[in-house]
């Protein structure tokens, strides 16, 4: 098995994997353990918790360490979970859930930070954006079936049959990566080696210090702020004003997965005829164009309108995160490439529950209005911040660092 195939197919077992298990754990919770709401968001909470708390140290330590055996001991802990959550629903410890989520996730976390900076040795420069993007197609695809085969799983046979299936599809992608080549560690035999935090602060300083790295950073993080308080105020924007029963509220929202694969589809195409500043700066402007269609879709077709602006954000970011994946994993040394990834993850989900409550907080207190206005300013700033850097006058992708 080529190495890109085998990543190829670990990526599309591990994120099955981390999608059936993000969708079934609410419906195991509540069906199977007769969770309340107060004790099933502490769940989920424990769940995306993992991403913010477990990225930094796991960057240092994929930076310290052969990228397969991470590869190898995050699937192998994504497995674990699985079948720890299978024993938790069987005994109804709602604990043992929790611990179970938390460490599922954080096998994510570790697998995702991994493959991403081992990609660069894999494949030619020239070859990242086809390669990414066929990375977060098999992403794309497996997000958008996964709710759909856990609820059909709930309904027909038990919500613990989704983390079954989690378990294969991590166990599948422990076959994959296995099948890749043996690598050394990439840091530098016989030099000194930092602290920790030391080494964290190193991988810091280098996003804060490069203008490529700093513009990528502040734009996700201004891009991800908006799309989840548009998230947290979706629900009660679409039974409220536009008037939508949740049938058509989930199928208005299923654009946004659709969005994703086409983006994913046509990336390779735009990465080979368009220069890098025009995909990133599409991907956030285009973004303005659907806060403006959520905040017409109240006094329009409220569902046209909505589909229409959650096909965009997933649409334009697609094409917007291959491109910049592929500029950091260029920009960066690879001694330095698992911090590096874990610090842009960090600022990204650092921020999301910031969104989420600021958009609720806003529409409770000052209305919808006022709360998708927050939305479009914050698409704006994400679309001010490329403009203003040294990305928006990127004609050709960067050269390999080396050092």
């Amino acid at each position: 098995m080529k190495p890109f195939t085998a990543l190829l197919g670990a990526a599309a077992g591990t994120h099955a994997a981390d999608q059936m298990a993000l969708a079934t754990l609410p419906l195991t919770a509540t069906l199977v353990l007769g969770a309340g709401p107060d004790l099933l968001g502490l769940l989920v909470a424990a769940q995306s918790a993992a991403w913010l708390l477990i990225s930094l140290p796991a960057g240092t330590w994929i930076d310290r360490l052969p990228r397969r055996r991470m590869l190898i001991v995050a699937l192998t802990l994504g497995l674990a979970a699985s079948l720890v959550a299978v024993a938790a629903a069987a005994t109804g410890y709602v604990f043992l859930l929790g611990l179970a989520a938390i460490a599922g996730a954080s096998g994510t976390v570790v697998y995702v930070l991994t493959s991403v900076s081992l990609l660069p040795s894999l494949v030619a420069p020239g070859d990242l954006p086809r390669s990414n993007a066929r990375l977060e197609l098999a992403r794309a695809i497996v997000s958008l079936a996964a709710p759909f085969v856990a609820g059909l799983l709930a309904q027909h046979l038990s919500p613990t049959w989704g983390y079954a299936l989690a378990a294969l599809g991590a166990a599948l992608a422990l076959v994959c990566v296995l099948a890749l080549p043996e690598g050394a560690a990439p840091t530098t035999a016989g030099a000194e080696r930092p602290t920790l935090a030391s080494a964290i602060r190193l991988g810091t300083a280098f996003v804060v210090r490069n203008e490529l790295l700093r513009g990528i950073s502040l734009c996700a993080v201004f891009w991800n702020f908006a799309f989840f308080a548009l998230l947290a105020v979706w629900a009660p924007l679409a039974l409220g004003p536009l008037g939508l029963d949740p049938a058509h509220m989930g199928l208005a929202q299923s654009t946004y997965g659709a969005g994703l694969i086409l983006g994913a589809l046509v990336a390779p195409a735009t990465a080979r005829r368009l220069p890098p500043f025009v995909t990133l700066t599409f991907g956030p402007a285009v973004s303005i164009v659907a806060a403006l269609m959520f905040l017409a879709a109240p006094s329009g077709n409220g569902l046209v309108l909505a589909a229409g602006g959650y096909f965009l954000v997933g649409f334009g970011p697609m094409l917007w995160l291959i491109c910049q994946t592929t500029v950091r994993q260029l920009v960066t040394p690879s001694a330095l490439m698992g911090r590096v990834n874990a610090t842009v993850q960090t600022a990204i989900y650092g921020v999301r529950p910031l969104g989420a409550l600021a958009g609720g907080l806003v529409a409770a207190h000052a209305g919808m209005h006022a709360a998708l206005l927050l939305i479009a300013v914050a698409f704006a700033l994400s679309t001010l911040v490329i403009v203003l850097s040294p990305l928006a006058r990127l004609r050709v992708l960067p050269a390999p660092a080396t050092a």
